[in-house]
């Protein structure tokens, strides 16, 4: 921990901290490190007196973090620490230890085909391996990396569905002699080789390949030694450009062309495309599916599979049937950010076709689903990434926490089941996916909760909850308020916190991003009641009334983090005053508290609540007028969203409808006072309709925080540009350097992320 004297006129200066005050009154803070910081997923923090103040930049050789702040606790610090996902490791204030619940087995029933089981095909494996400078990485500044990759086809003729694996971050080698690992240097340094990161998912891939799907999982070792200083977004285009490198001299194997093997000519289908990425890998095929939209002829990417994602600056990715898979006893990306992939999407184009779900998969950690990242089977140093080996949950002696070898076991039949539900259309693999709360066989004991929002084809949203419209009304000794975010970081929006009691690592949907910190998050509905009467009333659509063809009626919802304890009553009343009621608790467990004694357990996550329409017998579902949702029993309080009436499909991918919106980086003179810049936000081609975009500044280096601000950009319909103004400071002083500020696209609605990354350039207009 490191330690120091208090700021005052001077700046504040510890023997391994200091605090400088910069320009537009924030300040600077410089933590040394006597070791390299571990090589994680999660972007390193800097904590003020034990609160974190948000993602620092991090030397080259992991040494030195540095943030520029307007926080005014900066100022006079008493110390400054490391943080991971808003958490000083060992400083987390752990209350006392709690009773927890015996774990419960799956409540759900097996569907018929166990996706973790091999299937007829015999698989035969190449490798195939171009060197570790193949290729150059535009996300990287020109540095090269690696095209390594492990192939697994099945023994039989004919195109095959292609599934692409992207690993995440780990150290890039090892020494296997001292048993020491280093990720700073890329080729490996000289006595050092390679962590084939790559070949630790043999068991989806051949679960995948026995079923007649061609797989293919890279290596991104040159990523991992690089992405940390040299790249603008932590790695996530460099990523990318791996991924879209692979397919097109898979394109070209395929074709019979190129230097692959030959094996692969006529094996592979590029118009039927699924990729699975880990970690940070994961936040890579995100890019890499948006990076193929923004092609003149784009790859057939049918399905996209964030494993344990980061998202740092929440791009959205409609169109496209995704699964994100969330550890519940994840301990390197505890704050599961990956659920914005989830949530930044569910309306982010009106014409959505595709159907996205979110797993938490109970006493699963990040690292035991590749076999590489895992110790006793890995063939270079691993470890179990949970922290606290004593927590009754998640510690390793836990009776929840499953063996590394069930977390293999289940994120093979989760990770096959998907791919084979989308691409290959089992239909019976839909229930793993949908809420409706099937299982695996091949699974075990492992729990699984999810929830699932169909295409817009698929359901009626009657309530979204992410406003308050006339429709929507609060009735009775209640309160409802829209929330979004957490911590007050997005005052802008108008709207208050959620989660006002929690950490960062506590609520997957509220934690802020690394390059959207003030960015609103998930709004969603803060419902409290004092009694039975307080209510929700939604009113159906006019024109959508006629429900009776939908599975179900489903929403999302969570106890308020202040509530002990809570029940819903929902009630469905046709036109001619007709109406059942059906208890949460009747069917579901939505409303029970996850587990967890203390930060970053328990947490608070939206749970799908999926009612039956066959079960709604008393209504005339061909005339329904109305959903009310109130308290049942004593006071309470939760969050709701997503209200519909929806049937469960998977949908289509068909990306090509929305324009992609880009930053333009851009370079202004200081002023000599207060001034604005204005940015250039712009589309690939006109809106139809209008297009809204999040844009955030964050300041680096020098440059004053007054910069660091968000808003949100909107391109009117028939336009192709806007302007997102930053405010500047100028002065009168000779400045020794320019001023950066990152400029950040994210969230957007009605179009794509196309160049999220900007750079705005300060320069000095005075003269010596």
């Amino acid at each position: 921990m490191a330690t120091g004297p208090a700021a005052h006129a001077a700046p504040a200066q510890a023997p391994d901290w200091t605090v400088e005050q910069v320009a537009g009154g924030g300040h600077r803070i410089t933590l040394r490190l006597d070791d390299p910081l571990p090589v994680r997923d999660a972007v390193p923090e800097l904590a003020v007196d034990g609160r974190s103040l948000g993602p620092a930049q991090e030397s080259a050789d992991g040494r030195t973090l540095t943030l520029t702040t307007g926080d005014p606790r900066a100022a006079a610090p008493r110390s400054v620490q490391v943080a991971w996902n808003g958490e000083v490791p060992g400083t987390t204030p752990r209350s006392a230890a709690k009773a927890v619940p015996a774990p419960q087995p799956p409540t759900g029933r097996n569907v018929p085909v166990d996706p973790g089981t091999r299937g007829p095909y015999e698989i035969e494996r190449t490798t195939y391996d171009l060197g570790d400078t193949a290729i150059e990485l535009a996300g990287l500044g020109g540095r090269k990396a690696e095209i390594r990759a492990e192939a697994y086809l099945p023994k039989t003729s004919g195109k095959r569905p292609l599934v692409l694996f992207l690993h995440g971050r780990h150290s890039a080698c090892f020494n296997p002699t001292t048993w020491t690992t280093s990720n700073s240097q890329w080729p490996c340094p000289t006595g050092q080789q390679p962590i084939d990161s790559f070949k630790g998912y043999d068991g989806p891939a051949e679960a995948l390949a026995s079923h007649g799907y061609a797989v293919v999982s890279v290596s991104a070792n040159g990523v991992n030694a690089a992405d940390n200083p040299y790249s603008e977004d932590r790695g996530a285009l460099a990523r990318g450009e791996v991924v879209m490198r692979h397919l097109d001299l898979l394109a070209a194997a395929a074709r019979g062309q190129g230097p692959l093997p030959v094996a692969l000519k006529n094996r592979i289908d590029m118009d039927d495309i699924g990729l699975m990425g880990h970690s940070r890998g994961g936040e890579g095929v995100v890019k890499a599916a948006l990076m193929n939209d923004g092609r003149d002829r784009p790859y057939g990417i049918r399905a996209v599979l964030p494993l344990a994602p980061t998202d740092f600056a929440r791009a959205t990715l409609p169109n496209t049937p995704m699964a994100v898979i969330l550890p519940y006893c994840d301990g390197d990306v505890s704050n599961q950010q990956g659920q914005h992939f989830y949530d930044d999407t569910r309306y982010a184009d009106a014409k959505d076709t595709a159907f996205r779900s979110s797993l938490m998969m109970m006493g699963v950690n990040h690292n035991f689903f590749n076999t590489e990242w895992t110790p006793g089977v890995a063939h270079a140093p691993a470890n179990d990434d949970w922290f606290n080996n004593a927590d009754p949950v998640c510690g390793n002696t836990a009776p929840s926490r499953l063996s590394a070898a069930e977390q293999y076991a289940t994120g093979t039949a989760y990770i096959a089941g998907f791919f084979r539900l989308v691409q290959g259309g089992e239909s019976k693999l839909l229930p793993l996916f949908d809420g409706s709360g099937g299982t695996a066989a091949s699974a075990g004991r492992t729990v699984v909760h999810a929830v699932a929002q169909s295409p817009v084809r698929d359901r009626v949203d009657v309530a979204t909850f992410t406003s308050l419209p006339p429709s929507v009304r609060i009735e009775g000794a209640a309160t409802g308020a829209v929330c979004a975010g957490m911590l007050d970081r997005s005052p802008q929006s108008g709207l208050p916190s959620c989660a006002t009691t929690l950490t960062t690592s506590q609520a997957p949907s509220w934690t802020p991003a690394t390059y959207a910190p003030n960015v609103p998050s998930t709004p969603v509905l803060r419902f409290s009641w004092t009694d039975e009467t307080g209510q929700v009333r939604a009113t159906v659509p006019a024109g959508s009334k006629n429900l009776g063809r939908y599975d179900a009626l489903t929403f999302r919802t969570a106890l308020d983090e202040t509530a002990p304890s809570a029940d819903l009553a929902v009630t469905v009343t046709d036109t001619k005053g007709g109406s059942q009621t059906v208890r949460v608790s009747e069917v579901g467990d939505a409303l029970t508290r996850f587990p967890g004694t203390a930060s970053p357990l328990p947490k608070t996550w939206l749970r799908t609540v999926r009612i039956p329409t066959s079960s709604l017998t008393g209504v005339n579902l061909r005339s329904v007028r109305d959903v009310r949702i109130s308290g049942a029993g004593g006071p309470g309080a939760v969050y709701l969203a997503d209200l519909a009436f929806s049937d469960a499909e998977a949908g289509r991918a068909d990306l090509a409808e929305l324009p992609h919106v880009s930053v333009e980086s851009r370079t202004v003179a200081e002023g000599d006072g207060p001034g604005t810049a204005a940015v250039t936000v712009r589309l690939s081609r006109r809106a139809k309709e209008a297009v809204t975009v999040h844009l955030q500044s964050i300041a680096s280096g020098a440059a004053p925080v007054i910069g660091q601000v968000a808003a949100e950009v909107v391109v009117p319909a028939g336009a192709s540009s806007a302007t997102f103004t930053v405010p500047l400071q100028g002065n009168t002083t000779v400045a020794p350097a320019a001023q950066s500020y990152q400029i950040v696209a994210s969230s957007p609605e009605g179009a794509l992320i196309g160049s999220g990354f900007a750079r705005l350039t300060v320069t000095d207009d005075d003269v010596a």
